[in-house]
Order: C-alpha cells, then structure tokens, then sequence
C-alpha cells in the first residue's frame, strides 16, 4: 500500500470537516480526570499534525509518530520552531521511544490500518510498554458498521479549486477488511491538474475483539464510547477506547 503520498498535499483540504478541536477537548477532559495535565504526550499516527499542535497548545509535550513521510513534512512545516514537538518517522507496529510519556493517542482511525491482529496486539504491548505506570491510551476505531451500511460498495466525489477527488469503497464482510481507491486530481502551479492514484486499505474490528487484544497486552480496559461520549451500540460509526498501562510499579 502506498498510501498518504499525493493525497498528503490535500489531505487537509479535503478533511476539513474532522473534528480535531473537538477531539481534542474530548482529550484534555479524559486526561485532566486522571491528573494528567502536563508532561509528555505521544500521538501515535500523527499525520499532519493538527491534534499534535492543538494538545501542545494545551500545555502537553507532544511526540508525534507516523510512517508517512510526506504527511510529516508538512506536520513540520505547519508547526512552529517554539512548539517543541518531536516527530518521529516510523511504523506504529514497531516505534521506539527514548522513554516513556504519561499519555498515548491515536485516532482519524489509525488503529483501523492494522490489519492483523498479531500486529495489533504488537501495538499495543508497544504502548503499555511506553506508557508511565497507570498511564492512559485513547484511541478510535470505525466500525463493522460505518463499513458495511455507510462506505460499502459506494463511490465518493469531491470537486474544489486546489483539487478533486473520485474515492471508491470495497468492503469485504468476510474479512473485515475495507479497501478504498483513491483518484486524485491536484492543481499545480501553472494551474494544471495532474492525476494521482492511492489504495488504502483498512480493517474492522469488533469492540470484544478490540478488548481481549488489551488484556493480552497486559493492559486494562477502562471505556468504550461513541463519538458524543454514549454507550457504543450497532450503529455506532466510530468508536472511542481508553486503556490502563498495567505491570509497572
């Protein structure tokens, strides 16, 4: 999969809609519950970075991870010399770190890319492993559902000055696994259109399954909610999990 290359020049642009502030809001509350209102934060799949910025100007110090070379670049070119994140270009199945940090984040459903469940559970034993005794892992997920009744066998459209795109949706109820083809039409400077194309592919993973994974990993299982903080439910489209470092002292 070569994915996050061209689509890293729009990607911004074009998920505009994403609830970052929001997110982030969810955040600060989860962490200022647990007494976590300082001190050294990690976000795992970082992208471009604009949760990375919003939690730094919140007071956190912000690592941010991502394998994605060129969303990187412009995490760095968005983020002020004074901010001190650190960003870090490596596959969340095997990061290092130089120590461990209070919290760990991940969502815009990061975690949905794994698409074995060895490699999750290699995810998350790296995440207990980092994290500080009793620190705390918030991370999303879409659902069985958002791919079975909302993408599906579905094309998407988008059409704007800087750019367009054609994205069509394969989902595999078999598998779990959603596949999405990306077309993109980006404007370049002489103000031609040239054409890129990308594959993602994902995978759904249920809430129990998500459950039994952390305790293998050693960690505890605190919550799942949806998007608004409710019950997670059939319908739900993306779901919200906090986790417990466990095994250190």
């Amino acid at each position: 999969m070569d994915a996050y290359t061209s689509f890293a020049q729009v990607y911004d642009l074009f998920m505009d809609n994403v609830p970052y502030e929001k997110w982030a809001g969810q955040i600060r509350n989860i962490l200022e519950k647990e007494n976590i209102r300082d001190g050294l934060i990690l976000d795992l799949g970082c992208g471009t970075g604009k949760l990375t910025r919003l939690l730094a100007e919140a007071g956190y110090d912000m690592i941010g991870v991502d394998n994605a070379e060129d969303m990187l670049m412009i995490a760095r070119e968005e983020t002020a010399e004074q901010s001190g994140i650190l960003y870090l270009l490596q596959d969340m199945r095997d990061f290092e770190l130089y120590g461990t940090v209070r919290a760990v984040v991940s969502v815009c459903d990061c975690m949905n890319y794994i698409l074995q469940e060895e490699e999750v559970l290699q995810v998350l034993r790296l995440v207990n492993n980092y994290l500080d005794p009793g620190g705390l892992f918030f991370f999303d997920m879409n659902t069985r559902y958002k791919y079975e009744e909302l993408l599906a066998e579905n094309t998407f459209c988008e059409n704007r000055e800087e750019g367009s795109f054609i994205w069509e949706n394969y989902y595999d109820p078999e598998s779990g696994e959603n596949e999405y083809d990306l077309t993109l039409f980006i404007r370049q400077e002489e103000g031609l259109y040239e054409k890129y194309e990308e594959t993602h592919v994902q995978r759904a993973y249920d809430l129990e399954t998500v459950k039994a994974l952390l305790e293998q990993a050693g960690m505890i299982f605190v919550a799942a909610m949806d998007e608004e903080g409710g019950p997670v439910t059939e319908r739900t489209e993306r779901m919200q999990i906090i986790a417990r470092e466990c095994g250190k002292e």
